[in-house]
């Protein structure tokens, strides 16, 4: 699926209600897309971490639907990555990042690249325009 709005009609046909009731969910676990504009954007929030320890804390355990139905944050979400997954598995966030080379910058030592490229456009000499 590629739209949060796809998985929020896929969330009311399976739980009840409507696709609105879904929608902050799922535009959550997309917004990593704004970030990284492929499917890498997963690893920060198709993770069973991210499902039980960030979204329950935003949206808690369970909520209430249009239908006056108690819904499951966990499932819904959970639905959501099997659904991008081919309903195959839910990663750990450990399956991500073990994938990620170790870099100094990450203990501390050196520069991360987006702090390079600052450094390096605040180095450049300033030269002031002239008005003669």
């Amino acid at each position: 699926m590629a739209k949060p709005y796809l998985h929020a009609l896929s969330s009311a046909r399976r739980f009840g209600g409507q696709p609105e009731d879904y929608m902050d969910i799922h535009n959550l676990m997309d917004s990593s897309k704004s970030a990284i504009p492929d499917n890498r954007h997963r690893a920060l929030t198709h993770n069973s971490w991210f499902i039980g320890s960030i979204l329950e804390r935003i949206f808690g355990a369970t909520f209430v639907n249009s239908a006056g139905q108690t819904v499951s944050v966990r499932d819904v979400a959970e639905q959501h990555v099997l659904e991008d997954f081919g309903g195959r598995f839910i990663p750990t966030a450990q399956d991500y990042l073990q994938e990620i080379e170790y870099q100094d910058w990450m203990n501390g030592q050196g520069t991360p690249p987006s702090r390079a490229k600052i450094e390096a456009a605040t180095t450049r000499e300033f030269i002031p325009f002239d008005k003669d």
